[in-house]
C-alpha cells in the first residue's frame, strides 16, 4: 500500500456506473431504470463523501440524498464501500478476458497491451483518464481513506488471480502462470497509478495519455524481454 494521500499500484479503475449491460448490449427499459437508480446513489454518495468524508457519511444520509430508501441502497450495494467501488467489480475480469478471447498466434502480453493502449486512447475513466472532476475526486477518496485502499487492494489481488485461472488453464502449470499473471497485472497496475497521480496533480487529460501509452508500451516490452539484464549492479 502506499502511504495515505500517494497515489500506489493498489488504486482501482474507479468509473461511473455505465448504463450497459456485461455483455455491451443496450440494456432493456427494466435494466436501464436499475441501472438509473444506482447511477444517481452512486452521485448522491460521492458528493457526500467528497463534502464530508467517506467515514463521515452514513447510508441511510446516502439514500435521503439519493431519494431512495435505505433498504433499497443495499439491495443496489451490499455495504458503504460497495456505493463507490462497486462499479469496479464489473471489471474484474476484463484482464481474464482479454487473454482467454485473444486471437490465435497472439501471447497473453499482447493481448493485455492491446487492451491497455485502446482503453488509454479512448480516454476510457476505468483508467483514470476522465476529464471529468468526479473522476479526479473519487481517486482521491480512495487514496486517502484506509478502508477503500484496502479494498481496491482486494480487487486487484482478485482481478490477478482470474488471470492466473486462465493461464494455467491453458499452460497446465499453475505456478508460473501466477508469475506471469503478477508481472501483467503489475504493469497494469503501474500505469493506472501513474495516471492517477499525474491527473490528481491536474496534468493536461491528452498529455497524461499520451505519456501512458509510452509507458504501457515500455512496460509490456520489459515484462516480454523479461528481467535478466534489469538492474545488474555495478
Amino acid at each position: 500500500m502506499a502511504a495515505r494521500g500517494a497515489a500506489s499500484a493498489d488504486e482501482p479503475a474507479v468509473r461511473e456506473p455505465d448504463g450497459r449491460s456485461p455483455d455491451g448490449r443496450a440494456p432493456g427499459l427494466r435494466e436501464r431504470k436499475k441501472r438509473q437508480t444506482a447511477s444517481r446513489i452512486w452521485q448522491a454518495a460521492v458528493e457526500l463523501f467528497v463534502e464530508r468524508g467517506f467515514d463521515k457519511v452514513s447510508v441511510a444520509e446516502i439514500a435521503a440524498a439519493a431519494d431512495v430508501s435505505k433498504m433499497t441502497v443495499f439491495n443496489y450495494f451490499g455495504t458503504k464501500e460497495d456505493v463507490l467501488l462497486g462499479p469496479m467489480e464489473e471489471h474484474v475480469a476484463d484482464a481474464a478476458d482479454a487473454v482467454r478471447d485473444r486471437a490465435p498466434g497472439e501471447s497473453a502480453a499482447d493481448a493485455l497491451r492491446r487492451q491497455l493502449l485502446d482503453l488509454i486512447e479512448a480516454r476510457d475513466a476505468s483508467v483514470g483518464l476522465s476529464d471529468s472532476p468526479r473522476t479526479v475526486q473519487v481517486l482521491r477518496l480512495v487514496t486517502e481513506t484506509p478502508v477503500l485502499l484496502h479494498r481496491a487492494h482486494s480487487f486487484h489481488l482478485r482481478r490477478q488471480q482470474f488471470l492466473a485461472g486462465v493461464l494455467a488453464a491453458e499452460t497446465g502449470d499453475a505456478v508460473l502462470a501466477e508469475v506471469a499473471a503478477a508481472q501483467l497485472i503489475g504493469v497494469r497496475n503501474a500505469v493506472f497509478a501513474e495516471v492517477h497521480r499525474r491527473r490528481a496533480a491536474g496534468d493536461p487529460l491528452d498529455q497524461v495519455a499520451t505519456d501512458a501509452a509510452r509507458l504501457a508500451r515500455d512496460a509490456f516490452d520489459l515484462v516480454e524481454k523479461g528481467l535478466s539484464g534489469y538492474a545488474v549492479k555495478a
